[in-house]
């Protein structure tokens, strides 16, 4: 049984956390959400480095993680090196599924649904460039969808006026292939985002890529028929991430307090 660490800045990486499971059992995962810095999109890129490397840093050291998973786009975009570069373990990163929606659109149109943040990252056009010479990938802006799928993981009805504002671009595109859902918020609204755009839209996010890459990475032999799953918060008193504990039979979260008090709050 290994000790893996799943961080995102919210619940969006639940999806994730739940495509592992069901991929690679019997393992101990410990969920991290830094909810105190909640929605990273509106940080700068350098407070919000120092901020993720501080958190994923004292969690790992104070857990004994012996792998990482960035459940978060944007986290992911921003600082997955530097965290490579300070941790000794090993990290996947999040990025939209853009290679394998090209692959199967045939040069058909895609849209790529994610936050101003990851949208404006030169890596992410970088992706586009790379693997997506044949279709045209329509940048789709999602921030508001944050925090309609946080609404929805504390058991609150989801706005069918924010889903269908956002989608609105979407339905303009003709012969529209399918969608990269761009944020690990995102798959959570997967069936409702489904009955806006319809059946033949295909859905595209990375839940099932970063389940395979956590089996390679971890060492062969018989897995643990054992299984648990630990949750921890920079905020443990929110009720969204109080609220996924109780409806997924789990004990109340628990706070990780940092080291290094300048990166507690964001001025």
């Amino acid at each position: 049984m290994a000790n893996i660490l799943v961080f995102d800045s919210g619940m969006g990486g639940w999806s994730v956390l739940e495509a592992c499971r069901a991929h690679v059992p019997g393992q101990h995962w410990h969920y991290l959400c830094d909810n105190a810095a909640l929605p990273y999109g509106t940080k700068p890129d350098a407070w919000l480095t120092e901020r993720i490397l501080a958190v994923v840093g004292t969690a790992c050291a104070e857990l004994r993680i012996e792998l990482v998973i960035i459940a978060c786009n944007t986290a992911s975009t921003l600082a997955l090196e530097a965290l490579r570069a300070r941790l000794s373990v090993p990290v996947i990163g999040t990025v939209p599924a853009i290679k394998p929606a090209a692959e199967q659109a045939l040069g058909k149109p895609l849209a790529l649904l994610a936050t101003s943040a990851t949208l404006s990252r030169r890596y992410t056009q970088t992706l586009i460039e790379r693997f997506s010479s044949r279709s045209i990938v329509h940048p789709v802006n999602g921030d508001a969808l944050v925090s309609e799928a946080e609404s929805f993981m504390a058991g609150d009805a989801v706005s069918a006026y924010t889903l269908k504002a956002v989608l609105a671009p979407l339905q303009a595109i003709e012969d529209l292939h399918g969608v990269v859902l761009g944020c690990t918020h995102f798959p959570l609204l997967t069936p409702q985002l489904r009955l806006i755009l319809g059946d033949h839209i295909i859905w595209y996010d990375s839940g099932a890529a970063i389940a395979r890459r956590v089996e390679a990475l971890l060492p062969p032999g018989p897995r643990s028929d054992a299984e648990r799953v630990s949750v921890y918060a920079t905020d443990a008193e929110r009720s969204t991430v109080r609220a996924v504990c109780r409806r997924s039979g789990l004990g109340p979260p628990c706070a990780l307090k940092l080291s290094e008090p300048c990166l507690m709050f964001f001025d």
